[in-house]
């Protein structure tokens, strides 16, 4: 009895068939499997390795040199460097072959040779750890432009969350306008991200690697507006720098000049834009010398610019220029469904910037803020969010919270009147009649308890949430 004890217990013989097990396994899991000596010639190959070679036999590939057998084989370098190659793509026979080489040594460590195995015959089953690592060599390309240009782009598409209509358009045509050189115009209401979509354009376009430079027109005097436009001349003006100035157009040169509030630009120093972007070119103030640049112009607003050009104060020939193509970002109000994954990735954002450790919002919190009507928008949420948390014990935001600091007669989103005996309702109205009725009484039967609720009616719980939001439902209700 006690000598197969032992036995097992033998950490050598353990070792010893752990080795053997383990090329067991790997050789019949692998799609080929071969070896050669120190010299390099072939002293093993798999019945499935000579298939995918083309041979019919083992014996056709013993003892012949490596590189006659598989050209540009890297089996050798493995011998001689003692390294070994654990992941590779190799080509044979016209298909990409995902690898693995590793050298072989004798009981003194010395290098007797290689093997190699073919772990996947096709790259369908890497896909998506191939998906991961090109998502993260995007991420550290972005990460090194911003810290090696101080003019870089931050935001990307990514950021710009949501999926409810409007942000998918929005999304849609701002991927279009990334892949074309073409002036851009987006609108919206302050808050609603015109800047961010600006960055993540610029970002995903083949100018990502230049300046990204933003400027705030209606932030500018009109004193200094066109020097800061176009740049000025050694000694143009009393207090002018004797070695001249770069405007933001030349600092834009090659990338994207973000022009925020494009309706407050006075007229004179509309014409001026408008010549830029026909001519390609710049006149620094007190200068005879025209430069070229090359900038993509991406211009924002928050105000009507078609009634601007009716009043008079704004030009219609840079409006129609301008105008090449115009995005139109959706306020805050319009998108309720997604601000579920908005105030989760603001939070996140929120949270990597100071010390809100398990900083989350509960269903009540997030229906407290559906019923509000957020005129600043995204930029307002952020606001209430990091303001919520300060005054948060537990970082556990509730409708309590928003409740406290919401402005006092804050604006609500309006809600649908009682309607008259005997009137028929719409069919779209009356589905979300029906929908917000359910869900109440989900509720009511789990005792606000949310997963249980969203088990009842046989939907994810952020699916829940997102209706919740949707109807300023579970005041409430709990998340577990």
């Amino acid at each position: 009895m006690s000598g197969p004890s032992s036995v097992v217990s033998d950490p050598a013989y353990i070792r010893a068939r752990a080795m053997e097990t383990l090329f067991e396994r790997l050789e019949h899991l692998c799609e080929g499997a071969i070896a050669i000596d120190r010299s390099g010639r072939v002293v093993y190959v798999n019945e499935k390795y000579v298939t995918a070679m083309g041979l019919s036999h083992e014996s056709e590939a013993l003892g012949r040199p490596i590189e006659e057998v598989i050209p540009n084989s890297l089996m050798r370098r493995v011998v001689e460097t003692g390294e070994p190659i654990i992941l590779d793509i190799m080509e044979l026979g016209g298909e990409q072959l995902v690898v693995t080489r590793m050298p072989i040594e004798d009981e003194k460590g010395n290098i007797i040779g290689a093997i190699g195995f073919v772990l996947y015959d096709r790259l369908e089953g890497l896909k998506p750890l191939l998906g991961r690592v090109a998502q993260l060599e995007n991420d550290l390309r972005l990460a090194r432009r911003q810290l090696s240009h101080a003019r870089a782009a931050r935001f990307t598409f990514d950021d710009y969350v949501g999926a409810t209509a409007g942000i998918a358009q929005a999304k849609e045509l701002a991927a279009r306008a990334a892949r074309q050189s073409v002036t851009v115009l987006l609108t919206g209401e302050t808050g609603t991200g015109k800047e961010m979509l600006a960055q993540a354009i610029h970002n995903a376009s083949a100018r990502a690697e230049k300046p990204f430079v933003s400027v705030n027109v209606a932030a500018i005097p009109d004193t200094l507006i066109e020097s800061e436009f176009f740049g000025a001349a050694p000694g143009a003006y009393t207090g002018a720098d004797r070695k001249g100035r770069d405007g933001k157009f030349r600092i834009a040169d090659g990338g994207t000049l973000f022009l925020d509030e494009i309706g407050e630009m006075p007229l004179q120093l509309q014409a001026k834009l408008l010549r830029v972007l026909q001519e390609r070119e710049i006149e620094p103030l007190g200068s005879d010398k025209v430069t070229r640049v090359d900038v993509r112009v991406i211009a924002a607003t928050n105000v009507d610019l078609h009634k601007r050009v009716s009043e008079g104060t704004f030009r219609a020939d840079l409006y129609y220029r301008l105008n090449v193509l115009s995005i139109e970002l959706p306020p805050l109000r319009h998108c309720l469904d997604d601000l579920p994954e908005i105030c989760g990735r603001l939070l996140e954002d929120i949270s990597a910037s100071g010390d809100y450790l398990n900083a989350r919002i509960t269903p009540s919190g997030l229906a407290a803020l559906a019923r509000y009507g957020w005129p600043g928008n995204v930029r307002e949420l952020r606001n209430i969010l990091e303001r919520a948390l300060i005054l948060s014990d537990s970082g556990r935001l509730t409708s309590d919270d928003f409740d406290r600091i919401l402005p006092v007669g804050a604006e609500t989103v309006p809600t649908a009147p009682s309607r008259p005996a005997g009137l028929v309702l719409p069919y779209a109205e009356a589905e979300a009649e029906f929908e917000k009725h359910t869900l109440e009484q989900a509720l009511a039967a789990s005792n606000g308890q949310i997963s249980e609720a969203a088990k009842m009616l046989q939907i994810s719980r952020a699916t829940f949430y997102k209706k919740l939001a949707k109807f300023g439902l579970a005041s409430g209700a709990a998340s577990v």
